[in-house]
């Protein structure tokens, strides 16, 4: 079983994540334009419960490890943290 989804959903995950801080965040809190975070917010949020469902998914089937399914987790709640845990966790 191929581990490319769970690649996929960290890229979203983590990507979802740095528009939430830095475009996001500052357009609601800088230009005073809520709107963006409406958006980009519930998109984050089911994205990261997708991403962490997925650790659990390929847990369950034994494809991870415990440090990779640690690391995950702990990757997901990271500015950057599922793009560095893609590089070096996630390799076939």
């Amino acid at each position: 079983m191929s581990l490319t989804p769970l690649k996929i959903a960290a890229l979203l995950e983590g990507t979802s994540l740095l528009v939430l801080l830095f475009v996001a965040m500052p357009l609601k809190y800088g230009f005073d334009i809520p709107e963006a975070v409406k958006l980009v917010g519930p998109l984050h949020g089911g994205l990261f419960v997708f991403f962490n469902l997925m650790i659990g998914f390929y847990a369950l089937k034994r494809r991870l490890t415990e440090a990779q399914i640690g690391f995950g987790v702990v990757a997901s709640l990271l500015p950057f943290g599922t793009f560095v845990y893609k590089a070096k966790m996630l390799k076939d």
